[in-house]
């Protein structure tokens, strides 16, 4: 494994563009199961007023060959701290990302952003339909009252 991260002093990416994101072989290639990361703290920069913007992610995905190595996420997702784009893109440029480069079984990733303007906006994107025989938790992340 050639990692880029793991062991290693890694400082933040300036763009999400610029993260690399590393990707270990899966510990159970025999079996079906589903991984979930929760990032409460996501950050980025609305693109038209340059605001901090604020999320609650939750990726969910079931392996394939290899799964994220949990340090690269974490410098990938806080490259988006000074990253201008609207939550849509965020999002579902975070879901294809890891889709397309790690290859999972199935991805999705939910965005539970706080208000902007008073709404809240969340966005959800899947690769597809969840596999058969994996159980798949609901996120559960509660509509927006405060969300905390």
């Amino acid at each position: 494994m050639d990692a880029k991260h793991l062991g290693k002093t890694s400082t933040l990416p300036d763009s999400p563009e610029a993260a690399e994101l590393d990707y270990v072989p899966n510990p159970r290639p025999g079996s079906r199961y589903m991984i979930r990361f929760a990032a409460p703290e996501f950050t980025s920069l609305c693109p038209i007023t340059g605001q901090p913007d604020f999320a609650h992610l939750v990726i969910d995905y079931v392996p394939g060959d290899t799964i994220v190595e949990s340090k690269s996420l974490k410098l990938f997702l806080g490259s988006f701290r000074n990253h201008g784009a609207f939550h849509e893109d965020c999002t579902v440029g975070i879901g294809e990302r890891l889709f397309a480069e790690m290859k999972p079984i199935w991805l999705r990733i939910g965005g539970y952003w706080y208000p902007r303007g008073g709404i809240p906006i969340d966005v959800f994107w899947q690769s597809g339909d969840a596999p058969e025989g994996v159980w798949i938790p609901g996120q559960d992340v509660p509509g927006y009252r405060g969300r905390g």
